[in-house]
């Protein structure tokens, strides 16, 4: 990619789901990008899927956590609270999001998801654009090695002491892509994928009809932030080259960086995965010239509130260490 700064504010795509892709944005946004995120919309579980299977309209919990990501700068502090606040009482509430609520609201009152992000941005005056891949109402159908297959993104949450081996996704009904999200593409500088869960996110995103093709003719670079960890119903047992070479497929074309985390995991945060039998992410892809080796682990380990039924990963990306490492690549 030519050279750049930010000044000129280059254009940089984030594409996923779920809390993955918020480090990323915070990152993007403290440089200056012009940031829009494509994001998936099939989830069914949780505070998203209570309220989609109540009202009926696309699921709205990722989207709702790139427009916090948005309001990450210093005076936005309150509008983050507020997208992200979950009720702890209440008979119908415990358990709700209040941005889910507002984006359902949103929905209800134009009857449109894209439309409904538009009027959010303007309200909170968030810089950045935040486009639902699909303007269908899909559910993400899952598809495991022993020919069987099921229906809804929340299954991949559910444990098992001998989970199936996940094959592929698709979505019931067919999904194609949002003219916003292949606009978005097509114009930018700079895609990144990921990190995000395999199958509920990244290839939600990524397998969503249209994707592919506007991927492929994109003039941008593609970077994709590899995942920490595996997930015992997801990615069990998968090395990054295999990630890698699934998010390829899925592309048609090549990625241009990889990002790898090489920071020690803390020992604690080892034990409690390992109970999930879930384990690092082995690094085997070797002297491929493309990977970036840094440390990326918040020194936090995420918290998770008992009322909250979602699943979350107590070891997240640092947005600031990311910030360093996007740095050095748009400044090449």
């Amino acid at each position: 990619m030519p050279s750049q700064t930010m000044s000129n504010q280059i254009k940089v795509v984030v594409m996923g789901g779920g809390t993955g892709t918020f480090p990323v944005i915070c990152a993007l946004k403290r440089l200056g990008a012009a940031i829009t995120t494509v994001i998936s919309v099939s989830d069914s579980g949780g505070s998203t899927g209570r309220i989609r299977d109540e009202f009926g309209f696309q699921p709205v919990g990722d989207l709702r956590q790139s427009l916090a990501a948005l309001a990450e700068s210093a005076g936005e502090e309150w509008i983050r609270k507020i997208l992200l606040y979950r009720f702890e009482k209440g008979d119908g509430l415990k358990g709700h999001n209040l941005g889910n609520l507002l984006l359902t609201a949103l929905q209800d009152m134009t009857g449109d998801t894209t439309k409904a992000l538009e009027i959010a941005e303007k309200v909170f005056r968030l810089e950045g654009a935040v486009v639902p891949v699909t303007q269908d109402n899909v559910n993400l159908t899952i598809k495991y090695s022993d020919g069987t297959s099921a229906v809804g993104e929340h299954v991949l949450d559910e444990k098992s002491p001998n989970p199936k081996q996940v094959v592929s996704v698709g979505f019931t009904p067919p999904a194609r892509i949002n003219p916003a999200a292949a606009t978005a593409l097509t114009a930018a500088d700079m895609i990144m994928i990921g990190p995000g869960d395999y199958f509920a996110s990244l290839m939600a995103v990524l397998m969503v009809e249209g994707v592919k093709e506007t991927l492929i003719k994109a003039r941008a670079q593609i970077i994709y932030v590899t995942n920490i960890m595996t997930r015992a119903t997801q990615t069990k047992d998968m090395t990054a080259s295999q990630h890698v070479a699934g998010i390829e497929i899925a592309i048609g074309r090549p990625v241009d960086h990889i990002l790898v985390n090489n920071q020690e995991i803390p020992a604690m945060a080892l034990k409690l995965y390992a109970n999930e039998t879930e384990f690092p992410v082995v690094d085997n892809l070797g002297d491929d010239d493309r990977v970036i080796r840094a440390p990326l682990i918040s020194d936090e380990l995420a918290t998770q509130k008992a009322y909250d039924t979602a699943h979350r990963s107590l070891l997240r990306h640092d947005n600031q260490k990311l910030e360093k490492v996007i740095k050095q690549l748009v400044q090449k």
